[in-house]
This record gives C-alpha cells, sequence and structure tokens, in this order.
C-alpha cells in the first residue's frame, strides 16, 4: 500500500479554486497560521510529517469539510476541531489529508518471496498488512496463500489495517474497476474475481473465499496500543514510513519486533530502508527484513 500525501488530482475543481489571469483566487481563507497549524495536527494525529510545499494540496482537501460546516476561514475549522479532540471530524480530517496509491501485486518481487515463507511454515499462517488503503494487498496476499498452500489456506489469517477509514470501507467492498483487474494474469482473474454485469459492468468484485480471509480494522500506528495480535509469519509495512520522521519510524519498528515469530519477514516499499532506523532488524534483501537477532 501505500498511502502518500499528493498534489490536488485537479486543481481547478475539488478546491474551489479559479484562474483570473496569472493569479489564483479562492473562496476560503488558508492563512500562514493555519498551514502551520494543520501541519501540527496531522502530525500530532497521524504521525504524517506534511511538506511545505503541500499547501496547495491542503487547501484542495479539506475545502471539502470546511463548505460541509458551512465555514469560509480554515481558522474557524481548525478552532472546532481543537475544542472537540472526540469529535468525529477528526476522522474526516486525518481521511481527506491522505491519499492511497496502490494496485494489486504492487512490487511483485514480494510475492514469491513470501509464498516460498509460508510454505515451510510450521502451523497456521498470521499475516498483518498494516497499511492496508483500499484492500488491494491485503487480497494479493491473500491470493500468494491461496495459491501457495492450497487447502491449508484456510486456516491463514490475515489483518489489514488502516488510518483512513474511507479506504478501508471500499477494501471491504472488495470491488474494482475491471481495467484494475485486467493488469493481473488471466488465470487469476479467472481464479478470484467475479465479473460485474448489468448495473455492475465494467467492474470486478474479489470473490467470497479470498475475502473471508481478510480482516478489515481501523488502526493509527502511532496510538497507544494496537488491536493486533501476533505472531507473525509476515509484516508488510510499505510505502507509508517514508511520510513519518525518524523518531516515529523507530517506535513503529520497536513495536513491531515482539509481535513477529523469530523467522517472520519484515517487507517495507522500494523507497524505504529500515537499516539505519532500528537495530532490532536487518536486511535480508529486496527490501525484505528479518528480526536482528533471527538466526538468519
Amino acid at each position: 500500500m501505500g498511502r502518500i500525501l499528493s498534489e490536488p488530482r485537479d486543481g481547478s475543481g475539488e478546491g474551489g479554486a479559479w484562474a483570473t489571469g496569472n493569479q489564483i483566487e479562492r473562496d476560503l481563507i488558508l492563512t500562514d497560521a493555519d498551514f502551520l497549524r494543520i501541519r501540527e495536527l496531522i502530525y500530532q494525529r497521524a504521525g504524517i510529517v506534511l511538506a511545505e510545499h503541500k499547501r496547495e494540496m491542503v487547501y484542495s482537501r479539506l475545502a471539502r469539510r470546511l463548505r460541509h460546516h458551512g465555514l469560509t476561514r480554515f481558522t474557524d475549522y481548525l478552532t472546532r476541531l481543537e475544542r472537540q479532540p472526540d469529535a468525529r471530524e477528526w476522522e474526516a480530517f486525518t481521511n481527506a489529508l491522505t491519499t492511497n496509491l496502490t494496485a494489486f501485486f504492487r512490487e511483485t518481487h514480494h510475492f514469491p518471496l513470501l509464498a516460498e515463507h509460508v510454505r515451510h511454515a510450521a502451523g497456521p499462517v498470521n499475516i498483518w498488512c498494516s497499511a492496508a488503503s483500499t484492500g488491494e494487498e491485503p487480497y494479493s496476499i491473500a491470493m500468494t496463500l491461496l495459491e501457495t498452500l492450497g487447502g491449508r489456506a484456510a486456516n491463514a489469517r490475515i489483518i489489514a489495517t488502516d488510518i483512513d477509514t474511507d479506504a478501508l470501507a471500499k477494501a471491504q467492498a472488495g470491488i474494482y474497476p475491471q481495467e484494475q483487474v485486467r493488469k493481473l494474469d488471466e488465470a487469476r482473474v479467472k481464479r478470484f474475481f467475479q465479473k460485474g454485469t448489468g448495473s455492475h459492468a465494467g467492474l470486478a468484485r474479489v470473490r467470497p473465499e479470498v475475502m473471508a480471509m481478510v480482516e478489515f480494522l481501523p488502526l493509527n500506528l502511532l496510538a497507544p496500543s494496537w488491536p493486533v495480535k501476533g505472531p507473525f509469519d509476515a509484516i508488510f509495512c510499505r510505502n507509508i514510513m517514508i511520510y513519518f520522521d525518524k523518531q516515529t519510524q523507530t517506535a513503529i519498528l520497536k513495536r513491531f519486533a515482539p509481535l513477529m515469530k523469530r523467522d517472520g519477514l519484515l517487507f517495507a516499499g522500494h523507497s524505504e530502508n529500515f537499516s539505519y532506523i532500528s537495530n532490532a532488524f536487518k536486511l535480508r534483501g529486496q527490501t525484505v527484513y528479518t528480526l536482528a537477532d533471527s538466526g538468519r
């Protein structure tokens, strides 16, 4: 998965901005102080380091929330948030500032490594996908287990978590555009997906036997406790740690270690390097890590 903070998909649409000559006019007021508060709040809530150049994205994404509440100033919106630390709006605030970029079998080299690892596992396989996004990653894991373990896959358990509750709702539905699914091997498409017809034409749904292997849960990696229980044969934490600072990365890796089986695998994203962050893990190769004391 992974979660990214991206530029707005449409610079003139969802942000309510429009061009007049060389100027960009906006109907909502976002001050420098507001932007600084937003950066501090998303860091406190989700550990995400929001770069200075993301100001346009922030305006675009949060403008919807201001309009939903009939507000015109970001200052008023942020004041409401801070006065209600347990309000559900915090969930909408966090969801708005996270965008999910993922695909089925993304970073393909990880899945043969996973297959080889679980093929020799003793007892039921237990895997945690810690940044599940809209579900493509945990479903890819489930498909890999079904292909590798056969009947043993029925006893496997995949926990899929994410901070973005909107993304999790899409993941639980298991419905995707057919053009996204067509990128897969034809045999996989036939085995693991149902083709939509009628009002569902152009869509594909993950088959029930695949969906049944995955349990989706909301989880903030900064939360003091996690609703997951190891030990895990593998933890997928791909393309999310790059948006945390080193202190947050170190703390998360420290919490991962006791949740893993002694020979468990930790999968990172292609641009992530944990070797210089934590002494709890050592690089096995191809952005895959094992516990430093695993003996491997």
